[in-house]
C-alpha cells in the first residue's frame, strides 16, 4: 500500500513559491490594460465572479478608505464581507481578504496551482501571458467565488477603470470618489480623460455614487451615467454632509440623503477628506438597503463607522519621536496632507521624507508641502520605478527659490537610513513625516511597526 503524503498538487510547493511567481510577472510582464485575457480566464475558470456581489470601487484618491468604511459597517451588519485592495502594506496576501482575515496560505498555494494552468493556457493563445494584476484579479474572484462566499466583495481598482481587470465584474453598486493627477501617463493627459477611464466601470442600470468635482469633469461621469440608465448620487446634489465636530482621532457629521437624515455619524480616521469618503461610503450603504434589501440597522452602522481604521493613511506609527505616515503621491493627496497638517496636527518644527515613483506630478506634489516643511529629506522606495532622489531635491530647490524660502534639504537613496536621519533630528515637540509612494510606506511602516521588511508588490 502506498503511503500518503500532504504534498501540495501541482507547480509550486509552498504559499511563498507561488507568490513569487505572481509577483514576479510584474517586472517581467508590466501592465497590458484591456479586458480579453481577463475574459478568457473568467470563460476557463467557469465564471465564477457571475455568484458574486460586487461593490465596485475607482477614483484617483480615497478608494482605500471609502472600501474600508464600507467593510467596516457591512461587517458590523453581520454579513461577511470580501475585500480586493491594492497596493498591500506589509504581505501579498493583504490584498485578498474576508471580514479582514487574509486568504489562508494552504488555500492559496492550492488556488494557485488550479490557476497555472490556466494561465498558462490564456499564454499560448495571441493574447498573450496575463500580468500579474490580471492574475491577482483571477485569484481573489477564485478565493470569493469557490472557497469564502462572502455576502458582498467590495473591489477597489487597480488603475484606471475601463481596461482595469477588475472591470469583468458586474457589480451592484458603482463608486468613483474623485479624479485627479495621477496615472496620467497612462490613463491621459487631461483630467477629463481620466474621469472618462474611470468612468469605464458604469455599466447598464447600476446606481453610481461619487463625490467628483469640479462641474466639468463631473459631467463626463454624468453623461456616461445616462448613457448607461444608471442613477447618479453625488455628494452635494442627491446627499450632502455638514461637519458637527473635528479634533485629532474623533470627527463627526450629519448625513442628509434622498431616502432619509442621519445625525452624528463619527469617525476616527483624520482629515476633512475622510469626511467625504464617509458620505460616499455611506451613501452606498444606503443605496444597497433601499434597491438591494440589505440590512443596516443604525446601531451597526455607527459601530462601523467609528471602528473604521486605513493604515497608511494619517497613521501615527510611533510617539516618542511622533511620526506620522501617509501615502499622497500626487498633487491632491499633498493638498489634503497639507491641509491636514496645518489644522488637525500641532508642531513646533515638521520634518518630512519623501519618496515617489518617476511617473508621478512632483511639482504639484511639492508646491502643496514645501510652504510647511522645515526639514525635507529626500530618499528612495524599493521598487524597480523610483523616482531619483537628487532630481527631486534639484526640483524642490527650484520651487524654494520661486517662493524665496529657504529648507534644509538632505539626499538619503537608503530609506532606512534616510528614517534614520529623520528620527534623529525630530525633537519632543516636533512632527516627524513620512510620505510619497505606497512603496515607500509599506516599508516604513512594517520597518517601525515589526522591524521586519515588507512583501513588495502592486
Amino acid at each position: 500500500m502506498e503511503a500518503t503524503t500532504n504534498k501540495p498538487i501541482g507547480e509550486f510547493q509552498t504559499a511563498q513559491e507561488a507568490i513569487d511567481w505572481i509577483v514576479g510577472r510584474m517586472e517581467k510582464l508590466g501592465m497590458k490594460p484591456g479586458l480579453q485575457r481577463m475574459e478568457l480566464l473568467m470563460e476557463k475558470l467557469g465564471n465564477p465572479e457571475r455568484r458574486l456581489k460586487f461593490i465596485h470601487v475607482a477614483g484617483t484618491n480615497g478608494k482605500g478608505s471609502t472600501c474600508a468604511y464600507l467593510a467596516s459597517v457591512l461587517q458590523a451588519c453581520g454579513y461577511d464581507v470580501g475585500t480586493f485592495t491594492s497596493p498591500y502594506l506589509v504581505r501579498y496576501t493583504n490584498r485578498m481578504q474576508v471580514n479582514g482575515e487574509d486568504i489562508p496560505d494552504d488555500v492559496l498555494l492550492r488556488l494557485v496551482n488550479d490557476l497555472k494552468p490556466v494561465v498558462d493556457e490564456v499564454a499560448e493563445t495571441e493574447l498573450g501571458a496575463p500580468t500579474m494584476f490580471e492574475i491577482s484579479t483571477a485569484l481573489a474572484i477564485l478565493y470569493f467565488g469557490k472557497v469564502a462566499y462572502p455576502d458582498y466583495v467590495v473591489w477597489e481598482t487597480g488603475l484606471g477603470g475601463r481596461l482595469d481587470s477588475t472591470n469583468i465584474v458586474n457589480p451592484i453598486a458603482t463608486i468613483i470618489t474623485n479624479v485627479g493627477h495621477d496615472h496620467m501617463d497612462i490613463l491621459g493627459d487631461t483630467l477629463e480623460q481620466v474621469a472618462a477611464e474611470k468612468a469605464g466601470i458604469i455599466k447598464a442600470g447600476v446606481p453610481v455614487i461619487t463625490a467628483v468635482e469640479p462641474r466639468e469633469i463631473w459631467q463626463v461621469i454624468e453623461a456616461k451615467a445616462k448613457e448607461k440608465k444608471a442613477t447618479l448620487y453625488t455628494l452635494g446634489d442627491q446627499f450632502s454632509l455638514s461637519r458637527v465636530e473635528s479634533q485629532l482621532d474623533r470627527q463627526s457629521f450629519q448625513f442628509s440623503g434622498p431616502f432619509r437624515h442621519i445625525p452624528n455619524v463619527t469617525i476616527g480616521l483624520n482629515g476633512e477628506h475622510q469626511l467625504k469618503n464617509a458620505a460616499v461610503a455611506l451613501m452606498t450603504l444606503e443605496v444597497l438597503r433601499q434597491y438591494y434589501a440589505c440590512i443596516v440597522d443604525d446601531e451597526d452602522l455607527y459601530r462601523g463607522f467609528e471602528a473604521t481604521r486605513w493604515p497608511g493613511r494619517l497613521e501615527m506609527v510611533s510617539q516618542e519621536p511622533r511620526i506620522l505616515i501617509d501615502g499622497a503621491h500626487n498633487p491632491e493627496g499633498a493638498a489634503t496632507l497639507a491641509a491636514a497638517l496645518q489644522n488637525v496636527y500641532s508642531y513646533r518644527k515638521l520634518h518630512m521624507m519623501i519618496g515617489m515613483l518617476a511617473t508621478k506630478n512632483h511639482t504639484g506634489y511639492l508646491r502643496h508641502i514645501l510652504p510647511l516643511v522645515d526639514t525635507l529629506i529626500f530618499t528612495e522606495a524599493n521598487f524597480h520605478k523610483k523616482g531619483d532622489a537628487a532630481m527631486l531635491a534639484d526640483l524642490a530647490r527650484e520651487l524654494l527659490r520661486e517662493m524665496n524660502r529657504e529648507v534644509d534639504i538632505v539626499i538619503e537613496r537608503d530609506w532606512k537610513q534616510a528614517l534614520h536621519v529623520l528620527t534623529s533630528r525630530t525633537e519632543q515637540d516636533d512632527l516627524a513625516v513620512v510620505s510619497g509612494t505606497l512603496y515607500l510606506i509599506s516599508d516604513v511602516r512594517s520597518w517601525i511597526t515589526y522591524q521586519t521588511d515588507s512583501d513588495k508588490g502592486w
